[in-house]
């Protein structure tokens, strides 16, 4: 079977010792099915070098994004690397509109997301530490009774490994994983702090699919403020005034504190004409204080025609 070396110097400094075996039992949180697989995950056999856009096309497709690896390799492949760089996946994900979710580097964040459905970027070494063969593959099923994952990798569509095999060779990249999804669906293991910083990476190349994500983050998390103003930021971009104000006044009846939910209501209500209300969530801004409360002071400038 062809491999393809896949990764970035940087990182292998960073994963030149490996992380302690993993857990590979049933989680205390909840009990997972003893298997699960991703039949339908698209497969794309890989030339040498090409693992990174291969193992892309992979998640993508399973996400209902049908993008080639040709199409792909020159957003995420270096020919002078003969690879692809971590940064440049997660990014062309996001450019793709999907929410890049970086997994903990646990097998049971992997676990989580396969009995979900979503199947996982994996980074692995395939040799040793000093002399490492980096290889992007995609996890997409495992069977804990027979304690195996399966994989699509290189050029098998179902390459079957030992957890213990597999798990020696994703430690040594520090168990990195990402899961690649739509923007409507939450990871299975998400964090709220992790996955919210996802979409705010998100937004920046893609505001229409980070607005549904950020959606997606307070059905979750109500109350979560980098959501709720982040909302309120993508509907503001797009024209909507109405929507912006009503997640910037939400943002700050939940969270009195947040100067920025305040300097965000104060600018929509002064381009409403509601200058006194506008006046009035500056000053509540200027209030709170911190590192931004120069930012607050202009915005009460211009709303009260100084």
């Amino acid at each position: 079977m062809k491999r393809c070396l896949g990764a970035l110097a940087a990182l292998a400094l960073a994963a030149c010792t490996s992380l302690p075996p993993g857990q590979w039992g049933a989680p205390a949180t909840g009990p997972l099915p003893e298997r699960a697989e991703r039949a339908d995950a698209p497969f794309y056999p890989q030339e040498d070098y090409q693992c990174g856009p291969a193992a892309l096309a992979t998640a993508l497709g399973s996400a209902g994004l049908r993008r080639s690896p040709e199409e792909l390799r020159d957003e995420v492949y270096l020919p002078a690397r003969q690879g692809s760089l971590q940064p440049e996946m997660l990014a062309s994900a996001r450019r793709s509109g999907t929410v890049a979710y970086r997994l903990a580097p646990e097998p049971q964040a992997l676990l989580k997301e396969l009995a979900a459905g979503h199947p996982v970027v994996v980074l692995q070494n395939l040799r040793f530490d000093w002399a490492p063969v980096w290889h992007y593959a995609v996890a997409v099923g495992y069977d804990l009774p027979a304690q195996q994952v399966v994989l699509r990798s290189g050029r098998e569509q179902r390459l079957v490994m030992s957890l213990d095999a597999f798990d020696r060779s994703w430690a040594k990249s520090d168990r990195w994983a990402f899961v690649a999804l739509p923007p409507d669906r939450l990871p299975a293991s998400a964090d709220e702090a992790d996955y919210v910083a996802a979409v705010v990476a998100l937004e920046r190349v893609a505001p229409a699919a980070a607005e549904t994500a950020y959606r997606t983050a307070l059905t979750a998390w109500p109350r979560n403020l980098l959501a709720r103003i982040g909302l309120g930021n993508t509907a503001y971009r797009r024209g909507d005034r109405d929507a912006a104000e009503a997640a910037f006044r939400q943002a700050a009846a939940d969270h009195p504190e947040a100067g920025d939910a305040w300097n965000n209501l104060a600018q929509v209500l002064h381009e409403r004409g509601q200058d006194a209300a506008a006046r009035d969530a500056a000053e509540r801004a200027i209030a709170t204080g911190g590192p931004r409360l120069p930012t607050y002071r202009r915005t009460l400038d211009l709303v009260s025609g100084r």
